[in-house]
């Protein structure tokens, strides 16, 4: 059998996890297994370096900040080999040029195109672990990109997908995908299996346990993962097609305190205006979300949006510049919002989980912003600082507590 398996920062933090990393990978491969192993960066060291960055230049450019932050990923793997050679296990550390992962030039936020396995499945056939960098990869110029935060996950799946791996195990400091953030909901209740959808929609709308990207890429691909914690043996989360435990009307909530709202005030109530702004942003690489428009009024009309509060400045100087060809009146932004997120298969058979949603909030004293839903999601935008207590009333109005 060939298994992927991702160890994120909390992971390899320091010497006696990496080596407890080390030998949980040995285990596999005296089983007999190939091991392919992908490393975050050490704990918090990518903040350290952003840190260092904007000590140097508040705002550095983007190719150069990617060159800075592939450093933490190269010295997990590079430790990680050295670890498993002092255990007397032949393991061998790759970067993205190495192996090589090839990806977009949007730095920051690149995706992958393909990988070439050819080095990897070498090193495999002679016996060797292979540890690969996570979160990064090479453009067509040559030069380092970055996969966005939390990017190694999509690393991973890449590879399973690539190397036709049997398993993908994503190993992180939590045992598994709850049905809240158990750091901010105590009852929260862990989930023995969930769908790639609701897990997709979990991960976009704040749920920090899966990269978004690296669940879009396991639907696609069919690759089964399982969320496991480093920590201790559990059975952790398995992620996949069609769950076979009984449907429940909700499988999580998610709080996501990385939005800003921007409001764009008296466009013309014309055709292809809404076009017009979003196309303008889409050109800047700016991703979108929560999106509400008024209804038209003297000729106008207001549509107000929610971006990543990093693609903030980006998006407010990108609108300024094209204000004349836009034609609106004002543009407002508002940071401390939060976006609070219900998601769950079930609700597509059963009516009144908005209203059920609504009506916890309403007893809190909760005011909401704005209101999105599709199918099985429904997304509300409140002030941040009602955002812990808003989400630990409404997972108690669907009775997930443990």
């Amino acid at each position: 059998m060939l298994i992927v398996k991702k160890f994120g920062g909390t992971s390899v933090a320091n010497k006696e996890r990496i080596f407890h990393v080390a030998d949980r990978c040995i285990a596999e491969y005296q089983k007999g297994n190939d091991v392919v192993v992908v490393l975050s960066a050490m704990g918090k060291y990518t903040d350290e370096l952003i840190k260092m960055a904007k000590d140097i230049n508040e705002k550095p450019p983007k190719r150069e900040l990617d060159m800075l932050l592939t450093i933490g990923e190269q010295m997990s793997v590079a430790l990680m080999a050295m670890a498993m050679n002092q255990r007397k296990v032949p393991a061998v550390s790759l970067n993205a040029f190495q192996v090589t992962m090839h990806t977009t030039s949007d730095h920051g936020n690149a995706r992958l195109k393909r990988i070439d396995t050819e080095r990897i499945r070498r090193e495999l056939e002679n016996r060797r672990i292979v540890i690969v960098t996570g979160f990064q990869g090479v453009n067509k110029y040559d030069d380092y990109t970055t996969l966005g935060r939390g990017g190694s996950d999509t690393t991973a799946v890449a590879l399973a997908a690539a190397l036709h791996a049997d398993a993908c195990e994503i190993y992180t400091d939590v045992d598994g995908v709850y049905t809240a953030d158990p750091r901010k909901v105590p009852g929260a209740r862990k989930l023995k299996e969930i769908t790639y959808d609701e897990m997709l929609d979990l991960a976009t709308l704040g749920a920090g346990v899966l990269h978004n990207r690296s669940v879009e890429m396991a639907k696609k691909y069919g690759v089964p993962l399982v969320v496991r914690s480093s920590l201790n043996d559990s059975e952790g989360t398995v992620v996949k097609e069609v769950t076979t435990v009984e449907r429940m009307l909700i499988s999580g909530v998610a709080l996501d305190t990385d939005a800003v709202r921007i409001a764009v005030i008296g466009i013309k109530d014309m055709p292809g205006m809404a076009f017009k702004v979003f196309d303008t942003l889409a050109k800047k690489k700016i991703n979108v979300d929560v999106i509400l428009q008024s209804i038209g009024r003297a000729g106008t009309k207001d549509i107000s949006f929610t971006v990543n509060k990093d693609d903030l400045e980006d998006a407010v100087a990108t609108l300024e510049e094209n204000q004349a060809r836009l034609g609106y009146k004002e543009l407002h932004s508002e940071r401390n919002i939060a976006k609070l997120s219900i998601v769950g298969a079930g609700m597509m058979s059963n009516p009144g989980v908005a209203a059920k949603m609504f009506e916890s909030l309403y007893n809190e004293g909760v005011n909401i912003n704005m209101i999105s839903t599709s199918e099985i999601r429904v997304t509300v935008l409140i002030n941040e600082k009602d955002g812990i207590r808003a989400m630990n009333a409404v997972h108690d109005a669907f009775g997930l507590t443990d």
